[in-house]
Order: C-alpha cells, then structure tokens, then sequence
C-alpha cells in the first residue's frame, strides 16, 4: 500500500498542472494594455500596418511539423525549385523531394527514427567494448582517463534505471486505477464529468483514491480528459526513458542508414518533415507562425510573412551533433534567415562539427535562437549543448541568442520554475509557460517550458527581418536585447524552493523580450552592419 500512496500522492501532483486561470493567447499580450507579460507582438504588428515587409524563412529545427495542421499549412516554406515525389533532385542540393524542408533521422526506405538513446548511453557504448571487464591497474594515462568516463557514464545509467524503475511502476499502477475507473463506468476519458466522478461508487481501494483526487482536480476547473492526458503523457515518457532513452541494448540509428561516426557525411535521411511524433516541432511552429486573426487557436508571433522550414533533427532522445550541424547548414543554404533550435543536452562529444555550421550561420547573416532548458539551473558551458562559446576558444557566436522561460505571473513566480538561468550565458527571458499552441491532427495544446520561449523570440527576429530587411543577425540580436524590458523584481529562484533571486540576475538583459519595443528600436537603426542605438528610456513600460 505504500507504494500505491506514493503513486497516487504523484498522480495529485500531476493533476494540478491541469487548472489554469490564464488566457490562452496571454503570452501574446501587453503588460501595459493587457495586464499580462507577454511580447506584445499583436500590438508590434497593429503599430506596422501598411509598412512593406519581405517573407522570412524560420528553419524550426525540432521533432518535426505537422505541415497540413490548419493553423499552419499558410505558414509552410516551400521550396520552389523542387518539383514535389518525383524522386529527383531538381534543385541539386543533395537532398531529393525536399519540398518542405528536410528530416535528418529518417532513412531513405521512408523509416523514422522516433525514440533514441541519451547521450550518456552513446558515449558509455562507445567504450564500453574496450573497458568492459577490465581494471584501472596497468592503464596507460590516456586510457586511464578514458576508464574514469566510462566508469562514470555506467554510474550515471545504473543510477538512473534504478531511480526511474519504481517510477514507472508508480505511474503504471495509476493509469491502471484509471482505467479501471473508466471500465466500470464504461465511458471513455472525454466523456467522463465531474459529476459521473462525484457519483463514482467502487469497493476497490485504488480506484477511490483516484475518485478523491480527480474531485479534487475537476473542482479546480480541470477535467478528467485533461488528466488522462496528462497521465498517459507521464507513463509514456518513464516508460520510453526505461525502454529507450537508458537502455544500453537499444539502437535505432540502422534505421538512418548513415555511418553516424562520420561527423562529415550530409547527404543522408528522408523528406519527412513530420515523423511519427511531431507535437513538439508543431507546438514550437505555432509560436512563430500560427496564422493570426482566422479565427482558429492562435496568434503566432512573427506575423503574416514567417514561413516555417521544418528539419527533423530531434528523436524522443538526445539529438546528435552531426545531426544538428547538417541541419544548421540545411537551414542557411537554403535561405532560412532565422533557426530556432528547442532541445539541448548534457555532453557534446562532437562540439567541433557543431561550431563549425554556428560559425557557418553566423557568416551567413543567420540569427540562431536557442533554448536556456528546463533543469531549474545556473547555465554553463558544460552542462548544456550546444551553447554559443567554441570549444577551446574565448569567443561566441555573434548571431546566437539563448533564452530563459517566463510565466504569466508579474511577480515572485515571474521566472518559470523550471528555467535554467545565468546573467552570462542566458541572453533574455520570454514567456515559456502554460503557452497554448498547435499540435498534430488540427490540434492544440498547452505546453511549458523553454523550448516555448525560445520561438518567441525566434519569431520576434523573424518580426524585424520581415519589415525590416537591411538589418543584419547581428543587429537583430543587439536590438531583441536592448529592448528586453527590464524587470525590478525579486522573484522565486528556479529550481530552489524558498530562495529568492532579482530577476535582473538571471540573464544578460535582465528583461523580457518584446516585440512592441523591438520594432520601435528597429526603426531608428541603421541596416547594413550599423550598430543599434543605445535603448530608448520610453521603451521601458515595466
């Protein structure tokens, strides 16, 4: 019984997250006219109507993107010199029927990768043939380094397979109560009500426990279909990360049919821009390019002339390097102007590759945008990839900015929670959680995390590149960050319960993004690799 109360003690935690009393669109909002801190970018983009503007590419390079979702399918590059399943190379880019965009995880018989192993995992399998059954004893220096990671990696996966064991058993014995729930009142999740629970009878303990809590959650204003969601979600991801994410056994890249050692070889995967699980990509996409006022579920941030280029780069797993440098060079070559990029990892062992297509961006005039991730952190150079700093070197990217996530809370709970954060390393915060937004199937969804501030900022680049095409990434970068609005608050410090940080230390800026106050920095800058003036006083609203 102590096990099913841990269980179900999980389960009522999870089931707050589904009781909401903020706006879907509030991250679209204006503090000032509003009352919400959001980017403001309807109020940018009402402040420049009638003014000329260009389409600007955003390469979304993600989980993938449902290209025909109805909130989207206006917003989709596409790529004119590629005539659609005709299985040539029209454009002779390397890259057959890459109408849309292109998918660096599927191989070339249509497969898909979907779930994939962590990081750790490769890095243990790589040296686990050469180390396995051997002592330190006898090692030369270099190998004895080389044993100590290895060593350390084992540590790290026994630790957490042991953690995540009971975890998953948990949450599996939850959704069985539930499901038993909704067998005896032989209804599925979306038709269950609030009074259907209330009314709930059962002699079986489990099953009642799971009645108090869901009273307890549908009183708050959720429902019981938004905890099952909710609940199968969680038992998928422990269950994926016993299965896949940690099990040393498992490897899907033969799939891909690339040799993924040769950090060198571009030329490989499919054009599937969707995959099999593409809630994240289409989630980030909705952000950026939802098209707005059509009466469907939302507003995106960049405005009429974004259009997404979707890259397939991230599995239910950590990406790989060669995999995100390809699809960094992808996304400049072919005339993206703008990549977000919503993932991010623990180790790079093939940073150089990475730099390499950064610094190919950056002399490109591509700004990147990139995700703080979601551990409640201090940011470093060392636990989160990739960053901006080239490995072994001094100097950052000057087209790279990195983003923290906000809540809808003008106070204490300002900075999610769940934010990784540093005055150095992080550039700016925007808003990242409770964001509603697309999803698969003309679908929506709420989600939280930095992987949804960072398409706003990302479409707040595309904003100025759009309506004001002289100015450089550089200067996109500069004008995004002098115009964050500064925030004078103490608030609560992610990650530590109890402790309180001035929200002016938790990134460069220490402010808010903003696409009002951009675009109004944006008129009074000269393009063409003149510097933006120093922030106007007027642009601080708050």
């Amino acid at each position: 019984m102590k096990g099913l109360l841990i269980a179900f003690s999980l389960f009522a935690t999870l089931s707050l997250t589904a009781q909401t009393d903020v706006p879907n669109n509030w991250w679209d909002l204006d503090r000032t006219d509003n009352s919400f801190p959001g980017v403001s970018a309807g109020k940018a983009l009402t402040y420049l109507q009638g003014k000329k503007a260009e389409p600007v590419v955003v390469a979304v390079i993600d989980s993938g993107v449902d290209i025909e979702h109805e909130d989207l399918s206006a917003a989709v590059w596409t790529n004119e010199d590629e005539i659609p399943d005709n299985s040539i190379d029209d454009d002779k880019n390397g890259y057959i029927d890459d109408v849309h965009g292109w998918n660096f995880i599927g191989g070339a018989d249509g497969r898909n990768v979907n779930y994939e192993n962590l990081e750790v995992v490769r890095l243990y399998n790589s040296l686990h043939a050469k180390y396995n059954n051997r002592n330190r004893d006898g090692l030369k220096k270099k190998e004895r380094a080389e044993y100590d990671r290895y060593i350390e990696y084992k540590e790290q996966i026994e630790a957490k397979e042991k953690e995540l064991g009971p975890t998953a058993q948990q949450y599996r014995s939850i959704k069985d109560a539930v499901d038993g729930m909704l067998t005896a009142m032989e209804k599925d999740a979306e038709e269950v009500t609030a009074e259907d629970v209330a009314n709930f009878k059962s002699d079986d303990q489990s099953v009642l426990m799971v009645k108090n809590v869901v009273a307890s959650a549908t009183a708050g204003g959720g429902t019981f279909a938004e905890l099952y969601e909710q609940l199968e979600g969680a038992n998928t991801y422990f269950d994926s990360q016993l299965k896949y994410n940690y099990n040393t056994e498992f490897d899907a890249r033969d799939i891909v049919g690339d040799n993924p050692n040769d950090v060198n070889e571009r030329y490989y995967g499919n054009n599937d821009v969707e995959g099999p699980d593409a809630a994240h990509g289409t989630h980030v996409s909705g952000i950026i390019a939802g098209i707005r006022d059509n009466d469907l579920g939302v507003n995106g941030v960049g405005g009429a002339n974004v259009r997404i280029m979707s890259i397939r780069t991230v599995p239910n797993g950590d990406e790989r390097d060669k995999d995100v440098a390809n699809a960094i060079r992808y996304a400049v070559d072919n005339g993206a102007k703008v990549i977000n990029m919503s993932f991010g990892k623990g180790q790079s062992p093939n940073k150089k590759a990475v730099d390499a297509a950064m610094k190919y961006a950056e002399k490109n005039d591509v700004l990147m945008v990139h995700a703080a991730g979601n551990d409640g952190k201090l940011l470093t150079l060392a636990n989160n990839y990739p960053n901006d700093t080239y490995e072994g070197k001094k100097r950052t990217g000057k087209t790279w900015i990195e983003v923290g996530a906000a809540s809808s809370d003008y106070g204490p709970g300002l900075a999610a929670s769940f934010s990784n954060y540093n005055k150095k390393y992080v550039d700016v915060f925007a808003p990242g959680a409770q964001i509603y937004s697309t999803i698969p199937d003309d679908k929506y969804a709420t989600f939280d995390g930095t992987s949804m501030a960072a398409p706003m900022v990302a479409g707040i680049a595309a904003m100025l590149r759009s309506y004001f095409p002289d100015l450089k990434a550089k200067q996109v970068k500069e004008i995004i960050e002098e115009s964050a609005l500064p925030v004078n608050l103490d608030v609560n410090k992610p990650g530590a319960e109890g402790e309180t940080i001035k929200f002016s230390d938790l990134s460069a800026t220490g402010g808010l993004a903003n696409a009002y106050t951009a675009v109004k920095l944006a008129e009074r800058t000269k393009g063409k690799n003149k510097r933006a003036p120093e922030r106007d006083q007027s642009l601080r609203q708050f």
